[in-house]
């Protein structure tokens, strides 16, 4: 869990601070230093269009990073919002919340999330620009379609709570149904929610990177490291530091939050203590 906090401590302090401290310009195009290896001046080579690869990577990093914690805020409330009330009212509202969670869940995510991206890209990047845009609807999407564990690990929280005698003897004493959820049945879920909210992370880092790699993503002048993948891949046998470092990036900062997601699942779980 040490090791996993501090590789995220270090990916996320290169993101944050590193464009800054690393002077190079991640979009100036330059074909005469195309597809340079790593060296002093460009310590992970150059792209086809002679753009540092290291910049790139710097920014991208950002962006991606930003997609998977905006991704986990949606999918967490919508998560907790669908979850608590179908455990606290219970009866055929919770049962039809849960009815439609099980469709979300039938639901093949990569194909939606792609036909979603292709019907209503081109109208969002009108609307509202290329970057913001793309990134609002990836947002969106990617979190609107992993809220469904959230909910159910919720709601069958708030149900088993429900029946403790704390939460019965603050009922009894006049507490509002938002004083009981607020102060007694979302502190003792916060458990799980954390450990969720972690993976959820991952696993939609992976979902953006995803779709930058199928081209369906962020404009090509945005480096996500999903989007500098999809620039590389006629460039593996030639050129193949143009591979190794994005899908490191992504690989590394996976595993650290998985890990760190599972060593707070066995922390925050009474059964393993």
């Amino acid at each position: 869990m040490t090791l996993a906090i501090a590789l995220l401590g270090v990916i996320g302090l290169a993101v944050l601070i590193g464009p800054w401290l690393y002077g190079a310009s991640p979009t100036t195009i330059d074909f005469g230093r195309a597809l340079q290896g790593p060296s002093v001046a460009h310590p992970l080579g150059t792209n086809d269009l002679g753009q540092d690869q290291l910049a790139r990577l710097l920014v991208g990093g950002r962006v991606s990073l930003a997609v998977g914690v905006a991704a986990m805020a949606v999918a967490m409330g919508l998560g907790l919002t669908i979850g608590a009330i179908a455990g606290f009212y219970g009866g055929w509202l919770g049962g039809g919340l849960m009815r439609l969670t099980d469709l979300f869940l039938a639901l093949p995510q990569l194909p939606l999330v792609l036909l979603v991206i292709y019907l209503f890209g081109d109208p969002v990047r009108r609307t509202l620009g290329p970057e913001r845009g793309i990134f609002l609807l990836v947002v969106v999407v990617i979190g609107g379609l992993n809220w469904m564990s959230v909910s159910r690990l919720v709601r069958a929280g708030f149900l088993s709570l429900k029946q403790r005698t704390f939460v019965q003897a603050a009922v009894a004493l006049g507490a509002s149904p938002w004083e009981v959820v607020r102060s007694h049945l979302l502190p003792n879920v916060a458990g799980p929610v954390i450990v969720a909210a972690t993976l959820a992370v991952g696993n939609a880092l992976l979902a953006e990177s995803t779709l930058s790699f199928l081209g369906l993503g962020f404009p090509p002048d945005v480096p996500t490291w999903g989007r500098m993948l999809y620039d590389a891949q006629n460039y593996i046998e030639s050129a193949p530091h143009l591979v190794i470092a994005p899908g490191l990036a992504i690989f590394l900062t996976v595993l650290s939050i998985n890990t760190l997601g599972d060593r707070l699942r066995d922390r925050l779980d009474p059964a393993s203590r």
